[in-house]
């Protein structure tokens, strides 16, 4: 494999926004990795919640945002098995704060808060594999 080919690979994982690539060629294995994208370029889709008296239950109060899932994957509370959850319900959020992470296609996804609040419920499982759109937390503002 040659420095074209190297390079075209690493412009794909560029375009595609993925942070791993490995590709055998013959005898030989090409590994490329990168950092995730700045918290500012990754995707987190935050939705306002209904109003109160509207309010199904199970559904975020109006005072709340809720943190959806922007893609299908497995919800991880914290970096690793043996390490402390990201976020826990009580604890103070800023803005671009890391919550969780997505595995999808075994790349791992930051999903950040997109609001300064209070986290008041964690609405998955760890390990819990969630849908496009899914509540992942509710937020209360501050």
């Amino acid at each position: 494999m040659n420095d074209a080919e190297i390079r075209r690979y690493a412009g794909l994982m560029a375009e595609l926004g993925l942070t791993g690539l490995e590709v055998t060629e013959k005898d030989q294995v090409i590994r490329l990795e990168r950092s995730p994208a700045p918290a500012a370029a990754r995707e987190t889709v935050a939705v306002p919640a209904a109003p109160a008296a509207a309010t199904p239950q199970g559904a975020a109060p109006a005072d709340t945002v809720e943190v959806a899932s922007p893609m299908v994957g497995v919800f991880y509370a914290a970096p690793a098995e043996d390490a402390e959850p990201f976020v826990k319900v009580g604890d103070k959020v800023k803005r671009g704060q890391t919550l969780c992470i997505v595995e999808a296609m075994k790349l791992m996804n930051e999903i950040m808060a997109e609001v300064d609040g209070e986290i008041v419920e964690i609405c998955v499982a760890n390990g819990q594999v969630v849908d496009y759109g899914s509540p992942l937390f509710r937020i209360r503002e501050r």
